[in-house]
Parts: structure tokens; sequence; C-alpha cells
């Protein structure tokens, strides 16, 4: 009797919009301590805000494994001084279904979407982890992030209030493909 093996599993992405927002509000309200605000809500299914990365014509996404939604990613491009930066405001993955690189195909995927971005070229992406978070810390640490820094008091409405900033440094597509990365 042969044994049959299951399927490869496949992760896709879709962009929120308001047909699906319900479901990234109950993740969300799963997978954070924190509630979101109705503004973030709003700005995020904005297929047009120049403030959010374009993943998929949205600054939002819903992370899929096999069809199934278990997760959400949402970021913004922020530019000072002439530096544009992809903030990464949430990156989750339900618990059921973590260690299965979801997470890490999710931050690829918005890495290589980065490293892609002309108008503005992405220079980094950077995100907060509470401190007390060492496994996500660890987490971003193993996909070229650095520590960059400290922000006291970030939380307002949990604990503990601090958090690490974390970097990645974006080299252009071109840059890479010319280099065989």
């Amino acid at each position: 009797m042969s044994e049959s093996r299951p399927p490869p599993s496949r992760v896709s992405f879709a962009a929120v919009t308001p047909n699906n927002l319900g479901t990234v509000r109950k993740l969300n309200s799963v997978l954070f301590p924190i509630k979101y605000s109705e503004k973030f809500y709003n700005d995020i299914t904005q297929p047009d805000v120049e403030d959010f990365c374009q993943l998929n014509g949205s600054g939002s996404v819903e992370v899929y494994y096999n069809d199934i939604p278990v997760g959400t990613m949402c970021c913004r491009v922020e530019v000072k001084d002439g530096q544009a930066k992809l903030y990464l405001m949430t990156l989750a993955v339900l618990a059921p279904y973590r260690s299965r690189g979801i997470g890490s195909q999710s931050l690829k995927h918005l890495i290589d979407t980065a490293a892609a971005h002309v108008k503005p070229k992405i220079d980094a992406i950077y995100l907060h982890v509470q401190v007390s978070n060492g496994d996500a810390k660890r987490f971003y640490q193993r996909h070229g992030f650095k520590e960059v820094g400290l922000y006291e008091n970030y939380y307002k409405k949990i604990t503990p209030h601090d958090a690490w900033i974390l970097q990645c440094d974006i080299e252009p597509a071109a840059a890479a493909a010319s280099e065989g990365k």
C-alpha cells in the first residue's frame, strides 16, 4: 500500500477590502493584545492612500494557508529627510498555523515587494516588538532585522510598555538580481 502525501500547502495573500474587513478585524482581535481604532481599519481599506505600501493594491493583506485566512500583515511608507522606510505595523499568524513557514513567507513577500518598490525607493523596513516578546524578536533577527533602538513607553495600554525597534535595510531588487542573490 503506497503512502499518500497531502498536497503541498499554499500560502497566498489578498488585499484587505471592505468585503473581507470583518475577517481582518476578527483575526486582529485574536492575534494582538490591543484593539485597533476605526481610523486604522478605514485607512487600510483605502487603495489610493499613498502612505500605505501597495501589496496587492493595499497597505494591508490577509494571509491565507490553503485558502484559510490565518494571519494579517499591514504596513505604510514613511518618508523623512528624503529617506523612505516601510513601517511594518502588524504581521501575525494564528498560533495553530505557526512553525509552518507562513510568517517567513509573508515577511519574504514584504521584503521582495519593498525591494521592487520604485516611487519612493524603500531604504529599510522597521517595526516595533514588545520587549517581552523574545520569540518575535528572534524571528525577525533570523530574517535580517537588527535591533536599532529601544522605544520607552511605546505601548500605552499594555505592559511592558517598552518596545525594541528592529530594522532591515533593503537592497533594491535590480542590485540584488545583478549580484546573483
